[in-house]
This record gives structure tokens, sequence and C-alpha cells, in this order.
């Protein structure tokens, strides 16, 4: 029998998951990863994390990704607070890799981002962001595919409801010790359950009273946002 990757690489069986030829990274958790496809999360490419609200773990679930990266930069795009240097240091992420970026308005959020993503030198990029235009996902999901990035947004719960380009979205819900994840996009079959995934407790990695390395971090400014880039 035919097989629809044979036809073209992104065609798939609706009661299959996608064979993605793309670079992922091992989640860590193998139950979560033995439900996306290629095993992890996708590189170059927008992933979509759903949140209730921001800290719920989305960090914990992402260091063991993260720790895969090696010595390449992470940067973290408009924090619900600032990150704790300590808290980071725990989990293995050092402060001299980390790139924080606060931006006075969203527009220079999101070019911030884009540019992050086009200059392709930071292994990750985590953005949380709440209202964001179609167009603004469009474009930074384009720009993420000229990147070898692992480029997550975490935006509000609500959004799930609302269209969206990114190749993988999870909705995130404490639960036991650890987070309930749903998964809301995915290539693949839809699948009603969530997967449960253990996380080690850490000291806390966002606070409003989070220590940080007296270097300031670098203003932000947009110069030739297009228009269509503005929340």
């Amino acid at each position: 029998m035919l097989q629809p990757e044979t036809i073209h690489p992104s065609l798939w069986r609706a009661s299959q998951l996608a064979r993605v030829r793309s670079r992922t990274l091992d989640t860590g958790y193998a139950a979560l990863s033995a439900e996306l496809p290629g095993g992890g999360w996708p590189v170059g490419a927008l992933v979509d994390l759903l949140v209730q609200q921001p800290g719920v773990g989305e960090m914990r679930l992402l260091q063991p990704a993260l720790a895969q990266l090696g010595t390449r930069s992470i940067a973290l795009v408009q924090p619900p607070h600032l990150p704790n240097g300590p808290g980071l240091g725990y989990i293995g992420l050092p402060l001299a890799q980390v790139l924080l970026v606060n931006a006075p308005k969203p527009a220079d959020a999101l070019w911030s981002a884009e540019q992050i993503l086009r200059a392709g030198s930071c292994g990750a990029l985590l953005f949380w962001a709440r209202q964001v235009q179609p167009s603004s996902l469009r474009r930074l999901h384009l720009a993420a595919q000229s990147s070898e990035t692992l480029f997550v947004m975490i935006r509000p719960l609500a959004t799930a409801q609302d269209s969206s380009p990114a190749l993988l979205r999870l909705a995130l819900h404490p639960g036991g010790d650890g987070l309930s994840v749903g998964i809301v996009k995915r290539r693949g079959p839809l699948r009603a359950e969530p997967v449960s995934v253990p996380l080690q407790p850490t000291p806390v990695l966002l606070s409003r009273h989070a220590r940080l390395s007296r270097r300031p971090s670098a203003p932000v400014a947009a110069r030739g946002l297009p228009a269509e880039v503005a929340a």
C-alpha cells in the first residue's frame, strides 16, 4: 500500500503521528515524547504552550530540552517576572547563557522575537505573550522556519480556541506532582486524555523578588517595524 509520506513528506494518515523529518529535541518525559510527532519538541517552528497563568511549570517542562542546547544562548522575551539566578542555575541554566528581553511595548517584543529568530544565534526562544494578532503569529512562525531555534510561545489558555500556525499546541494544567498536558493540536490523531508529566520540585524560577546579575538588560527599540507585526 502506498504510504502518504512517499507522495509528500508533509502528508500523513489521520490515525497516525506524522513522520517528522526536521529536527526535534527530546522532551525528557517518555510519556509526552511518545505523543509528539518526531518524538519531541519541533525545532524551527512555533510551539504554543497554553496556560491559565504563567509560572505553572512551563520552564521546568522545557528544562530537559534546554539542557540539550549546550552553550547556546536561551532568550527569554517578556517573562512575567525576573528570572531567579540561583533557581535557573539549579536546573542547569547558568545566567551567562540567558538573554533577557523586556520591551516597553508589545510591538517591540514581537520585533525583538523576530530578530532573534532571524539571527539564529539562540538555541531557544521563550516568549510570554497575551494578545497577538494571527498575522504576527504567522510572521514569527515563518521566521522560526529559517532557524535552528526551539521557539516556544507561552500564551493564555483562552487562546486555545483561536487559530494558530503552530505545529504543536499544548494546554498545561497543574496536576498531582507535576503537569497535566492536554494536546490541543499536533500532526496526528486527536487525543482526548491529557498526558501526566511529573516535575521535580525546584526553587522559584521566575519571581518578583528574584536575584539577577547587576548587568542591566539592553533597551529594546523597534526600528522599521512593519505594520502587520503590531499586536
